[in-house]
């Protein structure tokens, strides 16, 4: 398939394939329950209550493709999602990290599940690695981001909730996690800012969706 010539091209390609079949498949509590690994994934993590739910949302132009909850820690599956007709690629929602209200053991489970998905699926193109804008990295997104690094996962840091802080704050904490991704060898060069309340920096995270899956 041939390249989009610019930019803007990709933005509006990938706003037309998410305007169209985004749907449902299914959810995996274990590695058993995968699908069929016929096409791209494009995964995202992040810390319980970053707003990934919200954030899918938006990026698929959905008011509730993924549920979201005030209970941090509700998704608890690997949740699969097809984009295209036929399908192009998969969004998957992966469980929340920290401050899950949980037993120790489940939680466990929820880790084991999600680092052997990261070490073994061959179709897995890139990782997104959600980062709350009013909290910047936690020592917990670190430990996902070096898991990343060892099993050679490509990812890309998006902020969140860029809207709930100020424009000198989120500057600061925009070059904080700039530099701290540079150290990391499988983090891409490319930070998104985005806020799923205001639209902001939603088209430029579906281009890089579209581009990762390499479709």
């Amino acid at each position: 398939m041939s390249e989009p010539s610019d930019t803007s091209e990709l933005e509006e390609r990938a706003a037309k394939l998410f305007s169209g079949r985004v749907e449902f498949l299914l959810s995996a509590p274990e590695l058993k329950f995968l699908p069929e690994p016929t096409v791209p994934e494009i995964a995202f993590c992040g810390r319980s209550n970053v707003g990934k739910s919200s954030l899918l949302n938006a990026l698929t132009g959905r008011r509730a493709i993924a549920r979201t909850s005030v209970t941090p820690g509700r998704t608890q599956e690997l949740n699969f999602f097809e984009v295209g007709d036929p399908t192009l690629f998969r969004l998957v929602d992966m469980p929340g990290y920290g401050f899950a209200k949980a037993p120790v053991k489940v939680v466990e489970r929820w880790r084991q599940l999600v680092r052997t998905y990261l070490k073994g699926r061959q179709v897995l193109h890139r990782t997104l690695v959600l980062i709350d804008s009013r909290h910047g990295l936690k020592d917990v997104d670190r430990e996902m981001m070096k898991m990343l690094d060892q099993t050679a996962v490509g990812y890309r840091l998006v902020l969140t909730k860029a809207d709930k802080i100020k424009a000198s704050e989120l500057a600061a904490v925009r070059e904080a996690t700039a530099t701290e991704a540079r150290k990391h060898p499988a983090a891409h060069p490319t930070l998104h800012v985005t806020s799923s309340e205001k639209g902001m920096g939603i088209a430029e995270l579906r281009a890089a969706v579209l581009e990762d899956a390499r479709v």
